[in-house]
């Protein structure tokens, strides 16, 4: 019995461990573009020991995307207890905050944007669904807040994936400042400047909250 206890506990830290450089592997390359001689390759070890811990690669990359779930609902669990309001909208701010700082890991961003783009997958389109799944009756078990108050949330944090996968905060550009939430300066007029001078556009404002 110990020696079987013992062989569980080395699998599984084994399996940690295969995960996180895995999540990196996956990430950069995507799940159609990643092998598993890729990952086996990458953690050190051969790919028939990789089979002993997963069964083939779509069940390593679902175990990447539940834990990437579990990072987003304990972030959640730590807002919303930090929170000292019962206002829902205080509660939907802070749980904002906190799914940017979740995100800001680019890997943990891309684990989910490429398995929604391949949950045509059977195993990774049931994962997707249930990360989304026990994300929204989460939200809503500790938030209070409204169906279109949970709506709006969710549809804020898939514009933010897009703004962080793309870099847009490294562009300054009119499109890039209206998707930030920034003031856009409107057009020049000649009655601007002294002598019909057209002015210079204005930068963006601040974010919006």
């Amino acid at each position: 019995m110990e020696t079987r206890t013992r062989q569980r506990s080395t699998a599984d830290e084994r399996r940690a461990t295969v995960m996180r450089t895995a999540i990196k592997t996956f990430a950069a390359r995507g799940y159609y573009g990643t092998s598993t001689t890729d990952v086996a390759k990458a953690a050190g070890i051969s790919q028939g020991y990789l089979y002993r811990l997963f069964k083939d690669k779509e069940t390593l990359f679902v175990a990447l995307v539940d834990y990437c779930s579990d990072r987003l609902r304990e972030s959640v669990a730590t807002a919303a207890a930090s929170v000292r309001s019962t206002d829902p909208q205080a509660v939907m701010q802070a749980l904002t905050a906190s799914y940017d700082e979740v995100i800001a890991d680019r890997d943990v961003l891309m684990i989910l944007m490429h398995a929604q783009g391949c949950a045509g997958e059977p195993g990774i389109g049931e994962a997707v669904r249930r990360c989304y799944a026990k994300q929204v009756e989460y939200v809503r078990a500790v938030s209070g807040a409204s169906e279109e108050q949970i709506r709006r949330y969710f549809a804020d944090a898939l514009l933010s994936n897009v703004l962080v996968a793309i870099d847009a905060d490294a562009v300054d550009a009119p499109w890039a400042r209206t998707l930030r939430g920034q003031a856009v300066a409107g057009p020049p007029t000649r009655a601007a400047e002294p002598g019909g001078g057209r002015p210079g556009r204005g930068r963006g404002g601040p974010r919006a909250s």
